[in-house]
């Protein structure tokens, strides 16, 4: 409990400066950026800038990606999402509506680079956590559906939801370093699965048959151990601008890595939730 009231804290006194709400501000409406383009819009040195990134970077608020020589910076909305969890709804809505804002991440940006970026820190091992990302059994307690594969790279896997199967030759792994990384490709639109989406769900024909035209996304799960921490990365990204898809994970994403993080931290889940999205095409447990 001390632990999680520090990083707490450290989230709140990071808030606090209106220089760094502004470049939180900047990363929520284009995320990606690098530090040249976000001094571009700041009224300060470099080098504050550069101060400012540290500290939100210090309280997980901002999440960075290399491209090539390249440094990406991301908006994190997890320590957000976590606070709001937890005890944020015992207080006035209308006195926290910012960080309630902050929630909303990561909209349209250029395809080359992640679209996307959502760091969390649980409290378990590598080789847990690969298990929960990895074992059917695991991935339906905190996802609702179940993956199956060998999980090497270059092997195919399914996917299980509400009764259907969703397997296509292209649905591959395309990387896995046990432990460490894993990344494959998201699953297929299928016309049966749409159908148990339309019914269960009632989302409208035209924007089932919109996420099923758009191309193959990919998924990837950054793991480093960090003493009795591990931080877990996931990078979502291969969307065109204005894609349907990248906007229902992004919805879902928070809520599924927040119930992963549940579970192996207290074995339990979290409630489902209110409004559930597009099924496992926004990551929800709809």
């Amino acid at each position: 409990m001390a632990a999680y009231r520090a990083e707490t804290d450290d989230v709140f006194r990071a808030l606090a400066d209106p220089g760094r709400r502004r470049l939180l501000d900047s990363l929520n409406a284009r995320g990606g950026q690098t530090l040249r383009e976000l001094c571009a819009d700041m009224e300060m040195a470099r080098q504050s800038v550069s101060k400012h990134l540290a500290v939100l970077e210090g309280a997980q608020l901002v999440s960075t990606v290399w491209r090539g020589r390249e440094k990406l910076h991301y908006l994190n909305p997890a320590p957000i999402n976590e606070i709001s969890e937890r005890w944020i709804d015992q207080y006035d809505r209308d006195r926290v509506r910012a960080l309630s804002d902050l929630k909303r991440a990561l909209e349209d940006h250029p395809m080359d680079k992640p679209s996307f970026v959502y760091t969390t820190y649980i409290r378990t091992t590598p080789e847990r956590l690969w298990l929960a990302l990895t074992d059917p059994a695991f991935t339906e307690r905190y996802w609702g559906l179940a993956l199956e594969s060998d999980w090497t790279t270059g092997s195919t896997f399914a996917v299980h939801q509400w009764g259907v199967t969703m397997a296509d030759p292209e649905q591959v792994i395309l990387e896995s370093e046990p432990y460490r990384r894993l990344s494959y490709t998201w699953h297929t639109f299928t016309p049966e699965w749409r159908e148990v989406v339309r019914e269960r769900i009632g989302f409208p024909e035209e924007f089932l048959e919109r996420v099923a035209a758009e191309p193959r996304s990919r998924v990837t799960f950054e793991i480093e151990e960090l003493g009795e921490l591990v931080k877990l990365t996931v990078v979502h990204d291969g969307f065109e601008p204005g894609s349907a898809v990248l906007a229902t994970i992004s919805q879902g994403w928070p809520h599924i890595l927040s119930n992963l993080k549940t579970l192996l931290e207290t074995g339990e889940t979290l409630p489902p939730p209110a409004a559930p999205a597009a099924g496992s095409a926004s990551g929800s447990r709809a």
